[in-house]
C-alpha cells in the first residue's frame, strides 16, 4: 500500500517546494560578454583585483561580434557593445536593454589619412579602410557627409581591425577608420588624424545591454556586477597609475596607449546614468538619431519600436546625505 502524508505535512513539503524555486530563481549567475575596449575595462579590472561578484562570470571575447554572437546564442546574459551593436542586435531578434552606459567615445573613433590628405574633400578617389561594424560605418558615413562626397566618390576597403596596422604599411589605404590603441599606432607611422568622434558627439555610446528575458533570478547579480562598475570608476580616479598598467597588461597594450584611448572617452557617473537612463534625455535623443541613420542606410533588418530599451532600474540608489 503506497504511503499517504498527511495533508500538512505535504502541505509543508509543497510550500518548501515553491520557496526553494524561488530562491533558485532569485540566485542565477550572471554571464557578461566583453571584448578588448577602454570604456569596458571596469569589470575586468575588478576581475584583475579579485573584486569582482562572484555572481558575475566574464566571457572575453576578440571583438564585438563574439559579444553578439554570444548574445545571440544565449551562452551569456548581457554584453558590453555599442550603442548602435545593440540596436542592431535588436533588430536581428535578440531581446536587448541598455542598463548601463559605459561611456561615450569624445574623440576616440578617428578618421586618420596619409599626410597628403588635407582636408575631409580631398578623400574623394581614395581607397578608405574601415572595420565592417555598425560604428566603422557610422563614423565612415559621417566622414563622407562632412566633407560633401557620395559614397561613390571613394573605394570602401574592409578591414579587421587586426589588418588595419598592416593595410596602412603595405599600402592599401589612402585614410583608415580606427580607434584606440590602434589610432596611436598608426599616428607613430605618420597617419595624420582629419576627423574624430568629437565631430559626431552623442552619436557613439558603449552600454551594458541586458538580454530581457534573462532577467528573472539575475537582477541581485546585474545590480552588483553596476554597482562594481561604479566601484572601479572611483578606483580609476583615486589611483589611476595603477589602473592604467593592469588595463595595459590586460589588453597587451602601452600604459601610454590606455591613457590615449581614456582620453577619448568619457565615463558618466551614477547620477549621470540616472538622469540619461530615462525618456527625453540626450542619450534617448541620441539613440532615436541612430535608429534614424541606420535605417536610412539599410543597417536594420526589421524595424524597432524602441520600447523598453533602456532602464535606470538597476543604478545604485542615491546615497543619503550624512546628517
Amino acid at each position: 500500500m503506497p504511503h499517504v502524508f498527511p495533508l500538512p505535512r505535504l502541505l509543508c513539503l509543497v510550500g518548501l517546494a515553491i520557496v526553494l524555486a524561488a530562491c533558485s530563481r532569485q540566485s542565477q549567475p550572471l554571464r557578461i560578454a566583453t571584448h578588448p575596449w577602454v570604456g569596458y575595462e571596469t569589470l575586468c579590472l575588478a576581475q584583475d583585483r579579485g573584486v569582482l561578484p562572484q555572481a558575475v562570470t566574464l566571457r572575453h571575447g576578440q571583438r564585438a561580434a563574439d559579444t553578439l554572437a554570444a548574445l545571440r546564442a544565449g551562452t551569456v546574459d548581457a554584453g558590453m557593445l555599442t550603442l548602435d551593436e545593440m540596436l542592431t542586435a535588436r533588430a536581428a531578434g535578440t531581446p536587448l536593454m541598455a542598463v548601463l552606459i559605459f561611456d561615450s567615445s569624445s574623440g576616440a573613433d578617428v578618421l586618420l589619412a596619409r599626410p597628403q590628405l588635407r582636408q575631409l574633400a580631398d578623400l574623394a578617389g581614395k581607397r578608405i579602410g574601415y572595420e565592417p561594424t555598425t560604428v566603422g560605418a557610422l563614423v565612415l558615413g559621417e566622414v563622407l557627409a562632412q566633407a560633401g562626397l557620395a559614397e561613390a566618390a571613394i573605394t570602401r576597403v574592409e578591414l579587421p581591425l587586426t589588418e588595419h596596422l598592416s593595410a596602412w604599411r603595405e599600402g592599401r589605404v589612402n585614410a583608415i577608420v580606427t580607434y584606440e590603441p590602434t589610432a596611436a599606432q598608426l599616428q607613430a607611422e605618420g597617419a595624420e588624424r582629419l576627423f574624430d568622434s568629437r565631430q559626431m558627439p552623442d552619436t557613439i555610446f558603449d552600454v551594458l545591454a541586458m538580454r530581457t528575458d534573462r532577467l528573472d533570478g539575475r537582477k541581485a547579480a546585474l545590480r552588483a556586477a553596476i554597482e562594481t562598475h561604479f566601484e572601479m570608476r572611483a578606483y580609476i580616479i583615486r589611483h589611476r597609475d595603477d589602473a592604467v598598467y593592469r588595463i595595459a597588461a590586460h589588453q597587451g597594450v602601452t600604459a601610454a596607449d590606455v591613457r590615449r584611448a581614456m582620453a577619448g572617452v568619457t565615463v558618466p557617473e551614477v547620477a549621470g546614468n540616472r538622469y540619461a537612463l530615462q525618456a527625453g534625455s540626450r542619450f534617448d535623443d541620441a539613440a532615436r538619431r541612430v535608429y534614424r541613420l541606420m535605417t536610412e542606410r539599410g543597417m536594420l533588418a526589421r524595424p524597432d519600436s524602441l520600447d523598453g530599451l533602456f532602464s535606470a532600474e538597476f543604478l545604485p540608489l542615491p546615497r543619503a546625505a550624512a546628517p
